[in-house]
């Protein structure tokens, strides 16, 4: 059965969202999270705060990256049941992170005087669909350095690790599904999603210069030993 495409009015909505993102972003970067208002944001993407507010209700919201849960989950929803968890979810966490970087380190590129990417980078990574690593290193970073985006990093991680285990198809608001596989399910993933996190950290230390991808199968190995060898 043929994927439904976008409509018109869908991919006008994912352009707008994804461009205040990438405006909120680069703001952030150069001044600090904590200089820009949401009507600094509305103001360089050229819209208005109340559109701002629909598409983030927080301004938090506008840090925090919604791809990898749905890379992550449809790849761990397509991988072979029969598999240990482990590698089902360790093996989404490194696909995501190859699609998401191309699988290299981050490529240089030219900055705004404020230290963040330009506004022709962020207006042509709108255009391709993705700002790409630099957007993504820049989103962890200000994860990492800023405290009220520390906290909502915890409740992202905690919901990515639910659905995760609904994408192993465990219904975890089912009263029939078995308590114990649900226990162990969100043990191997929660353990999967702190490998990431080292991981994660290590790259941001890097400045992106080190493989994402590498660096997260590296940490599972480490983690899970032969249960994630290579």
């Amino acid at each position: 059965m043929n994927e439904r495409k976008p409509t018109l009015r869908e991919r006008q909505r994912t352009e707008t969202r994804r461009a205040i993102q990438a405006h909120a972003v680069r703001l952030f970067t150069g001044r600090g999270y904590d200089e820009v208002t949401v009507a600094d944001v509305a103001g360089a993407a050229g819209v208005s705060a109340m559109t701002v507010y629909r598409h983030f209700p927080t301004k938090e919201d506008l840090v925090l990256v919604d791809q990898p849960a749905r890379l992550i989950a449809d790849r761990v929803a397509a991988s072979p049941a029969e598999e240990p968890v482990v590698r089902r979810v360790g093996g989404a966490l490194v696909e995501a992170a190859a699609l998401l970087t191309g699988g290299g380190p981050v490529a240089g590129g030219a900055a705004s005087a404020g230290g963040g990417p330009s506004a022709d980078g962020v207006a042509s990574g709108v255009a391709s669909g993705a700002v790409g690593e630099r957007f993504l290193l820049d989103c962890l970073r200000l994860m990492v350095a800023t405290p009220a985006l520390r906290a909502r990093h915890l409740d992202s991680q905690y919901a990515l690790q639910e659905v995760v285990v609904e994408a192993l198809g465990l219904d975890v608001t089912d009263p029939a599904t078995d308590p114990e596989a649900v226990f162990q399910a969100r043990a191997a993933t929660s353990a999967c999603l702190a490998a990431m996190h080292t991981a994660l950290t290590r790259w941001a230390a890097d400045d992106g210069r080190t493989n994402l991808p590498e660096l997260i199968a590296r940490a599972l190995a480490a983690t899970f030993g032969g249960a994630f060898a290579s």
